[in-house]
């Protein structure tokens, strides 16, 4: 009993602060927003208006699962671009997406430089999610290359991004600052906040967002998963 008390303390604090996150976030709902898979896993609800055949779709974090990456493609048409550092993720997505040719896997992570990173085991042995940010205090697992975004759309030939998404396990605050710093075209971004996290943390990061023209258009907020959508303004 006694090691369970600290992982009940630490699941009602992070229901209250869901809660907190959840009621200080302004949402400006779009009326084109659909939802694509699951939001309560690896699904989110995104505007659809710019997304078709010839979008650019650039998806951060797959872990073990693509059921958005392959509802994105099924219901409009388009390529996606998914990118995993985990190995583990490599041999899943190469299995999961083994007869989808619109969907592109690449293991390497986003980040603010071109670079190689440290990530570190998840809090939770079996667990697939890696933390280039140290979210736990774990050992260092393995290393990876590394990229910004500018970088990945300067060796595609891409202008735009009309979708990214962002599942980074801590990586979040990073590569958003380095896409405002860049001033790149990118016109949706839908992230899951990695938690725990003080509310406090990802609300600054929801108004820098605003700051740079941003609206969140949805959001779900529950213990464990945090997911914010922008949409440019």
């Amino acid at each position: 009993m006694p090691s369970l008390l600290p992982r009940l303390r630490d699941a009602v604090v992070l229901r209250v602060q869901s809660r907190r996150f959840r009621r200080a976030l302004e949402v400006r709902p779009r009326p084109d927003a659909a939802t694509i898979a699951d939001p309560g896993y690896g699904g989110y609800v995104v505007p659809t208006g710019g997304l078709g055949p010839d979008s650019v779709v650039v998806l951060c974090g797959t872990g073990t699962d693509i059921s958005f990456d392959l509802a994105l493609i099924e219901r409009f048409g388009c390529r996606v671009l998914a990118l995993d550092p985990v190995p583990d993720a490599a041999a899943f997505v190469a299995r999961a997406a083994a007869d989808e040719p619109r969907h592109e896997f690449l293991p390497v992570a986003l980040w603010d430089e071109d670079t190689t990173l440290d990530f570190h085991a998840p809090r939770v042995a079996g667990y697939i999610s890696h933390s280039a940010t140290d979210m736990h205090g774990t050992p260092v697992a393995f290393t990876a290359p590394a990229c910004r975004l500018s970088t990945l759309m300067a060796q595609r030939g891409h202008d735009r991004v009309d979708l990214l998404k962002i599942s980074a396990e801590g990586s979040e605050y990073a590569i958003l600052a380095d896409v405002r710093r860049s001033g790149l075209d990118v016109r949706v971004v839908t992230v899951e906040f990695a938690t725990p996290v003080a509310p406090a943390v990802a609300l600054a990061e929801v108004a820098r967002m605003r700051e740079a023209g941003y609206d969140a258009v949805w959001t779900r907020a529950v213990p464990y998963n945090w997911k914010v959508t922008f949409a440019r303004r």
